[in-house]
């Protein structure tokens, strides 16, 4: 029989942590907890609620990535067939884990498989339905998971992991080294996790936009000059929309008081955005362009400097 696993990670989940590991419980062989340096009782909770808990040593830095692998190494000695992977702060939904694995068992040649992911109370704030829409991606072969996601365990183990060096972007560079092995990477039209974001603020939202510009710079160094252009696309318009726009309306009014109307391309384009993306989430995919560059910013700076990277946390 297939044999299925399953990795969580977090951090101070704290509730969110017990619904995610009774959403698993019973239905993989295996429940591995990994802590990244919990102040709370969530080694202690986990154990409680049946997962074998790692506790990554708080001298090294913290990345999901780096969790992830020390859930995988885990399980090296008696690997299972597929490893569901789930963030800490969400529930697993009733019948994917069941219908995902068969998918795998009938598509060899799929590494990957993830569903739809959906914000567990969008109601709360404007920045948690923008998470539920960014969740709503198309259906069927993609280039990248996020961190919820069924993976075959060989595959993910032959390209050697997660890189723990990442702060953010690790599974959609996991998944780049996947498809170059040979792998396809597969959004089923199932209803996979509840995600809890518990975004409330508007720093919040920054901070995680920002970290996803960091991602898009790093994806873009690493990879932009390869085949795959690797987040080239969203690195340059970060920075020509969060910079550049700013940059050149701010010289340009030295000269003359006039340049100011270049700042019109921002509304212009959330004009452009409204009738597909609707004005909520145009107004601040357009606004997002800051952070992104200040995060695109922050990455050259850490890697000139060569300085260790800190994470970019929102909650």
């Amino acid at each position: 029989m297939t044999i299925v696993d399953a990795v969580v990670i977090g951090r101070n989940e704290g509730a969110r942590l017990v619904a995610c590991l009774d959403s698993l419980r019973g239905r993989v062989r295996r429940l591995i907890y990994v802590d990244s340096g919990s102040t709370d009782d969530s080694l202690i909770t986990a154990a409680a609620h049946g997962a074998e808990v790692v506790a990554l040593d708080p001298r090294l830095p913290f990345t999901a990535a780096r969790a992830r692998n020390a859930g995988l190494i885990w399980l090296t000695a008696d690997p299972p067939d597929f490893v569901q992977l789930v963030d800490g702060d969400c529930i697993v939904q009733s019948g994917w884990l069941t219908k995902a694995a068969r998918f795998l068992e009938e598509h060899p040649d799929v590494v990957v498989v993830c569903g739809r992911r959906r914000e567990r109370y969008p109601e709360r704030s404007v920045y948690n339905r923008l998470c539920d829409q960014e969740w709503n991606t198309p259906l069927g072969e993609t280039l990248a998971c996020g961190g919820d996601a069924l993976m075959r365990y060989a595959a993910v183990a032959a390209v050697g992991g997660f890189d723990a060096t990442l702060i953010a972007g690790e599974e959609p560079e996991l998944c780049l080294r996947l498809r170059r092995a040979g792998g396809r990477i597969w959004r089923l039209d199932l209803e996979m996790t509840l995600h809890d974001a518990a975004m409330l603020r508007f720093g919040q939202w920054w901070r995680r936009a920002r970290r996803a510009g960091y991602a898009f710079a790093e994806g873009a160094y690493r990879y932009g000059r390869a085949p795959e252009r690797h987040w080239l696309r969203e690195t340059r318009r970060a920075l020509v929309w969060g910079l550049g726009v700013p940059i050149v309306a701010a010289l340009g009014s030295v000269l003359s008081p006039a340049a100011l109307l270049i700042l019109t391309v921002w509304p212009a384009q959330v004009l452009r955005l409204t009738p597909r993306l609707g004005v909520e989430a145009a107004v601040f995919t357009v606004l997002a362009k800051l952070p992104e560059a200040q995060g695109v910013i922050s990455f050259h700076l850490v890697r000139w400097m060569g300085r260790q990277p800190e994470l970019i946390e929102y909650k």
